[in-house]
């Protein structure tokens, strides 16, 4: 016994033992998985039989059971869960079953989605130290003092900036904002403001609370010429919205609709397609990654399982932002439980308001993960637990269906990227295969009935300048066109008591005519509604004017002002007149003179116009000069002819 003691008592026996029992020990941890378990909140689905679970809910069981699958994540650790239901906005029953799950021992609670529920939650879990999780938005009060609580939602203050930006790239003037409840009032605070900050005019209204059919809210929106409209709902509501003002005429090229919510892909937009119709969202799901792709496609042949519901408006089994933000949620906390791999969970009363010991940094570590999700990169803010930082697409309903044309982030703002992708941006393009009502009025020769002795039907009837022009147009632009005569014959004018309309300037601002090809003088109240294309003629007198083209004087320039026939006639004229006031002034008695004065009985006399001085005389006649002789008798009156003759000749102008 002493030897057995001895051995026992020895130091070199005590030190392997405890190496034996730290390699032991460190065997059985690695051999064994630590099993966490978190808790799930969700609303009862409106629609569908009893029991069945919501978006939210099945994305919450499936990456729990992706996580577990995969064991990269967490190699080590099983989730389980512990899902309750309870009804919508009882904020009591939310409550107990939140107390329920504490009890169970949970390291989070997801949900629920409704503010007064969730409300109720956040303060159970602020009280004991537990991470509440959020995937809705969330009304986030100034003096908000919940620490254990983060929101995957973008924040709203940060999507309503996203939408001003989008209405001042369309440089919208007038936008009319329709909201589902209250809460829509708060969520675009940064675009309500936006008319005292920027030249904006808007028009708020509000969906029937009562009644799925907003009829009567669009007729009196198409009514007041309301075609840039925001729509705050659910993408639910959004589809059945876009049916309804399908049947009411309100889906064509001249509105635009922008909707807030971020499942705007989730509709089903065939029937839209080729409607002509604008309409504008932002999607937060980085569909173009691959692996994203391939986890939403798993969802999607999960979903199609569930029977489709009847003509909705939605694509079945299409994964909706709340389920990827849900299944985000769970690998951002599941991140922050890799962290910290010595928490324990241990049961939690919610009478004895004694907190979880681990639930302080726990919940410090979520906030300081970094996950790159389904919804992009997620970060949180550290102080309130909100996601102001992530990246929206912008998308937009083409004939191919919805597609990206460009994005926004809080620090860059918005960059549109359409016309980088090798999509030019012209606007003819846009009057293909496209049918456009064109009205007119009768005015000769522009556009007058056809004289015919059959009937004549359509476009046929019409003739003129204005009909063969507009033949052109669609034949190089590629469109239909029919044409219809204004119905109260007027060009458009505008009443100045009333301020209204008429006459194709009136069709035009109603819509009821896509264009108007008429002799319509451009004024500038005209142009104040309505848009011009260059003019085709311009009223008033015109003065053709051709500037001369400079070239260097020849030789014998000066002979083309006048003919050549002119000139010959000239030569002829003056070869005529030299001679006869030679022959002339011989029979005159005026024209001999006696060269000696002194001598006045000199019978030898001389005559000044010999054959050489009368071609002489010609020459200084014409050329405008004086000579040391002058005519003394009825001759003179040709030389009032020969003036004329240098008169009759342009002088050039002087260049410059």
């Amino acid at each position: 016994m002493k030897i057995i003691s001895s051995i026992l008592t020895h130091p070199l026996f005590r030190g392997t033992l405890r190496l034996l029992l730290c390699l032991l020990w460190i065997g059985y941890s690695r051999g064994t998985t630590h099993v966490l378990r978190f808790g799930g909140i969700f609303e009862c689905v409106e629609s569908g039989p009893t029991g069945a679970m919501g978006a939210e809910e099945l994305a919450f069981r499936f990456a729990v059971n992706t996580i577990n699958r995969n064991r990269t994540l967490l190699p080590n650790t099983t989730l389980t869960y512990d899902t309750q239901k309870i009804n919508l906005y009882d904020s009591f029953e939310a409550s107990k079953k939140a107390c329920d799950q504490l009890s169970l021992g949970v390291a989070a609670i997801f949900g629920p989605s409704h503010s007064s529920s969730a409300n109720a939650v956040q303060s159970i879990c602020n009280a004991l130290g537990v991470p509440h999780i959020q995937t809705r938005w969330k009304h986030q009060v100034s003096d908000n003092k919940d620490s254990f609580y983060v929101s995957l939602y973008p924040d709203f203050s940060s999507l309503s900036r996203a939408i001003l930006d989008l209405v001042q790239f369309f440089k919208w003037k007038t936008v009319t904002v329709v909201y589902d409840d209250s809460t829509g009032l708060i969520r675009l605070q940064e675009l309500i403001k936006a008319p005292s900050r920027y030249n904006l005019r808007l028009k708020i209204r509000q969906l029937p609370a009562d009644t799925k059919d907003a009829k009567p809210l669009l007729k009196e929106m198409k009514r007041g010429k309301e075609f840039h409209v925001i729509f705050d709902c659910s993408h639910e509501m959004a589809a059945g919205i876009l049916k309804q003002a399908l049947a009411m005429g309100m889906m064509t090229e001249y509105y635009h609709y922008i909707f807030t919510t971020l499942d705007l892909f989730a509709l089903d937009v065939e029937p839209y397609r080729y409607s002509g119709v604008n309409m504008t969202g932002f999607r937060i799901l980085n569909t173009e990654n691959s692996q994203v792709s391939s986890i939403i496609e798993k969802w999607s042949m999960e979903r199609l399982q569930a029977p489709p519901k009847p003509d909705s408006g939605l694509l079945d089994g299409f994964m909706t932002t709340d389920a990827a933000l849900m299944y985000d949620a769970v690998h951002v906390v599941s991140v922050a439980v890799q962290q910290f791999p010595q928490m324990t969970v241990s049961s939690l009363q919610c009478n004895r308001h004694k907190p979880w010991r681990f639930g302080t940094r726990f919940m410090n570590l979520i906030k300081e993960a970094h996950w790159e999700g389904l919804t992009g990169r997620i970060t949180f803010n550290k102080t309130n637990g909100l996601r102001t930082d992530f990246d929206l697409d912008v998308i937009s309903l083409k004939e191919e269906g919805l597609e990206k044309i460009g994005t926004w982030d809080p620090a860059s703002g918005l960059n549109m990227t359409e016309n980088q992708k090798g999509k030019p941006a012209n606007v003819t393009d846009s009057l293909s295969n496209r049918s456009l009502s064109v009205t007119t009025i009768l005015e000769e020769p522009y556009v007058m009935f056809k004289k015919s002795d059959k009937p004549l039907y359509g476009n046929d009837r019409f003739e003129g300048y204005c009909i063969d022009l507009l033949r052109e147009l669609s034949t190089f632009l590629g469109f239909t066109y029919e044409i219809r005569l204004v119905e109260d014959g007027k060009y458009g004018a505008r009443d100045d008591a009333s301020g209204q309309w008429n006459g194709m300037v009136r069709e035009l601002i109603d819509h009821k005519a896509d264009l108007a090809v008429a002799p319509l003088a451009i004024t500038y109240v005209r142009e104040t509604v309505i848009d011009f294309s260059k003019p085709f003629m311009t009223l008033g007198i015109s003065i053709l004017y051709r500037k001369p083209n400079g070239t260097n004087p020849g030789v014998f320039s000066f002979l083309n002002p006048l003919s050549p026939d002119i000139w010959m006639y000239i030569l002829l004229a003056y070869l005529g007149v030299s001679c006869v006031l030679f022959v002339i002034a011989r029979f005159s008695p005026y024209e001999w003179y006696n060269p000696h004065p002194c001598n006045p009985d000199s019978d030898v006399v001389e005559n000044n116009f010999t054959l050489l001085n009368s071609f002489w005389f010609g020459v200084g006649a014409l050329m405008q000069q004086g000579i040391r002789f002058s005519l003394l008798f009825l001759l003179g009156a040709m030389s009032h002819f020969l003036l004329g003759v240098p008169s009759s000749c342009p002088k050039p102008s002087p260049p410059g």
